[in-house]
């Protein structure tokens, strides 16, 4: 006999929640450090920092209102970011500092999201299953 799906509302939420909120909180922080970075070690004016802040806006905006629509779309460009992320750290021979701070700040929470995004599509799917077989007819 198969196993019947079991759906948890509230886990579904909080998966969502969590990781919309990594996705926010992890855009802000890149917004304002590449901001900082232009404006303050390499002495730009604020609106080319602005604008050089701007990569990192756009790539928040994309990954949030794809999280909205399709989960499982949303954890593959998540992991997808991830690896690109690493090899270019392979690539540029980055210290063990950088990958600490890379590590804390980006590939980390980029994983938790994208897990957290599969694990609520996972749920959304189990949901969908457990509201089918309960307005389904029952069988003769």
């Amino acid at each position: 006999m198969a196993k019947t799906p079991v759906c948890h509302p509230v886990g579904l939420g909080l998966q969502r929640l969590f990781a919309r909120g990594f996705v926010v909180a992890g855009g802000m922080f890149w917004i304002a450090a590449s901001f900082a970075a232009e404006y303050g070690f390499r002495a730009q004016t604020p609106l080319v920092s602005a604008r050089n802040a701007l990569l990192p806006l756009a790539l928040t905006i994309i990954v949030f209102t794809l999280g909205l629509y399709n989960e499982d779309a949303t954890a593959a460009l998540l992991g997808v970011g991830v690896v690109g992320i690493c090899l270019w750290g392979l690539l540029t021979a980055w210290e063990a500092g950088v990958w600490i701070l890379m590590g804390l700040t980006l590939i980390g929470p980029m994983v938790l999201a994208a897990v957290l995004y599969f694990a609520a599509a996972r749920m959304q799917t189990a949901c969908t299953l457990v509201e089918q077989m309960a307005t389904a007819p029952a069988e003769a």
